[in-house]
């Protein structure tokens, strides 16, 4: 049998992942995050920034260029899928998206969304995540709205 050495960088991931395998994915960070191509750009296309909803109940409506989007679980190149952040700001960029009230996860691969939010004053951001819920790199996410519920 003959021997080859790795290059660094080959070496790193073949140790990341055989650490990922004995420690598990909760435990170790067990992929390197998948890159986004050249130009990607998340956007809302609705509602628009400074919108008043009246009644609290919204259809938001997502957008994304130079990229594709798939289900969760699904591992393409240059694909993802929305999380749609309320009233809070972007999560660590190379961490799983969380997962709660204000961080809404799309893995089906929806493209529209409807929510309800109660009275008052609120902003709205996409980010989009990996087949495992984390950000790509560069991280592809929208500008961050504000809307008035009344």
């Amino acid at each position: 049998m003959r021997r080859t050495r790795m290059p660094g960088v080959l070496a790193a991931l073949f140790i990341a992942s055989a650490a990922c395998v004995a420690l598990g994915p909760s435990t170790a960070r067990c992929a390197a995050q998948t890159p986004s191509p050249p130009g990607a750009q998340e956007y809302i296309i609705w509602p628009y920034d400074g919108a008043v909803i009246t009644g609290g109940k919204l259809w938001v409506r997502m957008g994304l260029r130079n990229m594709g989007v798939c289900p969760k679980g699904v591992d393409i190149p240059n694909t993802g899928h929305h999380h749609l952040l309320i009233d809070t700001d972007l999560p660590p960029l190379d961490q799983e998206i969380p997962s709660d009230r204000q961080h809404l996860h799309f893995g089906a691969g929806e493209t529209d969304a409807r929510i309800e939010l109660p009275p008052g004053k609120h902003t709205l951001q996409l980010l989009l995540g990996d087949h495992n819920h984390v950000p790509h790199v560069p991280p592809v996410y929208s500008k961050k709205i504000t809307i008035i519920v009344k």
